[in-house]
């Protein structure tokens, strides 16, 4: 029996390293790691009011990944009817790697992509418990 794709919806800060963290993050799930498991849905889709990123939202597991204190994508997320199992910002991955330093927008340096990659490891581990996988169940 085929279980649904979990969803995730990165922030949409353009112009911000950290915006941008998140959408790379996101791109590594859903199109590299686990692109089995995972739908990538824009914020900008949510936030037009787009009815079919609406109703993935209802039918999903979803996962939200901000890059800044006003948390848009989780609370666009939920008030799009969606339930957030899982929600990461990149400001905690970067607080708990201070040495890298992200900088660029268009292009992250490599401290930049490293934060990303981190934290598309702990998204992975979560995909994981939302399919059962982590219990190695597959």
């Amino acid at each position: 029996m085929a279980t649904k794709k979990v969803v995730i919806i990165p922030c949409s800060g353009v112009g911000k390293p950290f915006g941008t963290i998140t959408r790379e993050a996101a791109y590594q799930v859903t199109e590299d790691d686990r692109p089995e498991d995972t739908r990538l849905v824009p914020l900008s889709l949510l936030v037009l009011g787009d009815e079919d990123a609406q109703a993935a939202l209802t039918e999903a597991e979803v996962i939200s990944i901000d890059g800044c204190a006003l948390i848009c994508a989780t609370k666009m997320a939920r008030e799009s009817g969606g339930q957030v199992s899982r929600a990461f910002n990149s400001m905690d991955i970067y607080r708990a790697n201070r040495d890298l330093k992200p900088k660029g927008i268009a292009e992250l340096n490599d401290a930049g992509l490293e934060l990303a990659r981190k934290l598309a490891a702990q998204i992975d581990q979560a995909v994981d418990e939302l399919t059962g996988k982590a219990d190695g169940n597959a």
